[in-house]
């Protein structure tokens, strides 16, 4: 569906609201919810082995049944952790919220992070992405492994589950093999939704096979809408609908303690720092430079980082957000309850289910 404001596809926002330092989950559930009031399509949560702080997931988890219409996508690494248990929990996290559920995916690169676990050294992100890349591959198995009609709870028979609606995934790579099939049953939206930061060229094919969203740091909506182009031409390589890959322009916003126009160099977009591309100015221009990039096709969405989470956020909500939904640009309310309806992607088919049909 377009967007007859723009005659492009339906805007999407997206907002990280990480708290350096914050352990409270009542403090990040309190962001999810101005960012729910604003109708946003999903919050993100960082987290990393290389710094202290609470574990992403299981924030997602606490907060989930307090909000009711907000993707929440935690970042969980798949680079020392075991990919049966990442899949279980991501799933996990699918159901406590209803069919909300993301997974940022991300890589470990570090020696230190290394010795946290002392089972291998660190490698090039060549080979952590290409592992990631296997990662979510697997993931997406297991998730099928259970067929939407698995469970029969039958209780005069005793009967919990059809064993053959239960499936082997037998998965090798080249750093851990699975056989499945998982110990959850399948998600509600099938396959939550996966997010690859996608800047780095070594995360780029990742991203074109696997991932639902692509996020592109960069300044530039030239070179946003090529990253956007070079990711779809690649997913329809890799022989997927190119159309199904949502592309996100990631900034940093500083939008400051009262309105003003954008600073020196920012009127026209984000300019680079040493920490990624920022923009620095009021929720008006903030407005009028999404409006921009998406009418000329650059970006499906933009993923925003607020530079102060609580003051910026409001104001993204209050001002910018509220602006592109008085222009009709961007949507006042849910129209689905899951994230891939916010996203406006399909619930995947059940891989097993299907080859059993064709093998019938």
């Amino acid at each position: 569906m377009t967007n007859p404001g723009t005659g492009r596809g339906p805007l999407h926002l997206a907002a990280a609201i990480d708290l350096p330092g914050v352990y409270r989950a009542d403090s990040y559930a309190d962001l999810a919810l101005l960012a729910e009031r604003g109708a946003l399509d999903f919050v993100t949560l960082k987290d990393s082995f290389a710094r202290p702080g609470p574990d992403a997931l299981a924030v997602a988890a606490r907060i989930a049944p307090g909000t009711g219409r907000i993707g929440l996508v935690p970042t969980v690494t798949t680079t020392h952790t075991e990919p049966f248990h990442v899949q279980a929990a991501v799933a996990t996290l699918d159901w406590v919220s209803h069919g909300r559920a993301g997974w940022q995916i991300d890589v470990s690169t570090t020696e230190a992070e290394a010795r946290l676990f002392g089972r291998r050294g660190a490698a090039p992100r060549e080979e952590l992405w290409h592992e990631a890349g296997e990662v979510a591959e697997a993931a997406a198995r297991l998730w099928d492994s259970w067929e939407d009609d698995a469970e029969i709870r039958d209780v005069a028979t005793g009967r919990f589950i059809d064993r053959d609606r239960l499936h082997y995934v037998d998965f090798e790579g080249r750093t851990f093999s699975v056989r499945g099939p998982s110990i959850v049953p399948r998600p509600p939206q099938g396959h939550p939704v996966r997010v690859v930061d996608a800047t780095a060229p070594q995360a780029r094919e990742t991203a074109a096979r696997h991932a639902d969203v692509a996020l592109v740091r960069t300044s530039s909506a030239a070179r946003a809408g090529a990253a956007r182009s070079e990711l779809r031409g690649l997913a329809a390589r890799f022989g997927r609908d190119p159309q199904t890959l949502r592309v996100f322009a990631a900034l940093d916003v500083d939008l400051g303690g009262g309105e003003h126009a954008a600073e020196p160099g920012h009127g026209g977009g984000p300019l680079p720092t040493a920490e990624g591309p920022a923009y620095r100015g009021g929720p008006v221009d903030l407005a009028e430079l999404i409006t921009g990039w998406h009418r000329a096709g650059t970006v499906d969405g933009f993923h925003l980082t607020p530079v102060e989470p609580r003051r910026d956020l409001e104001r993204l909500v209050n001002g910018t957000v509220a602006l592109l939904q008085h222009r009709g640009l961007f949507r006042t309310f849910y129209p689905g309850s899951t994230l891939r309806e916010h996203l406006g992607l399909a619930r995947p088919a059940n891989q097993y289910a299907a080859l059993a049909g064709v093998l019938s």
